[in-house]
């Protein structure tokens, strides 16, 4: 692994759970860690939900965009973690790959995702645990 490692988190538009990981991986990560965020079918905004329920914590996503999956994001990831983005993400040897099975907070209000941002941080402050001891 890269002196700095680096984590693309997938999901398929882009907008929830992948916005919500990296911004908290770049959160806790404090510059250790390149943190960047993709989907297979990217939303035209960040889920308002996903953003109210970081806001909470004092983290600002509003200003994302959601991102197109490129086969470069992949090749430049040492660890590749999806959340139900199905087979579209490439696969390329030597990546570490993950599948975080979570909820979409597509269509739901902030109570429903808040779940979802907790479980969320808990696995990227173990993901962060684990990067870093390495």
């Amino acid at each position: 692994m890269s002196r700095v490692p680096e984590v693309l988190f997938v999901c398929v538009h882009n907008a929830g759970r992948s916005q919500m990981a990296a911004a908290l991986l770049a959160h806790h990560g404090l510059g250790r860690v390149a943190v960047r965020s993709a989907g297979s079918e990217p939303a035209e905004q960040v889920n308002p939900a996903a953003a109210r329920a970081l806001a909470e914590w004092g983290l600002d996503i509003t200003a994302e965009i959601p991102t197109k999956l490129s086969t470069a994001d992949v090749e430049a990831s040492d660890v590749v973690i999806t959340m139900g983005c199905g087979d579209t993400c490439p696969v390329f040897p030597g990546k570490r790959y993950l599948d975080w099975a979570l909820d979409d907070p597509a269509g739901r209000g902030v109570e429903a995702v808040r779940p979802i941002r907790d479980e969320i941080d808990r696995r990227v402050r173990g993901l962060l645990a684990e990067l870093l001891d390495a």
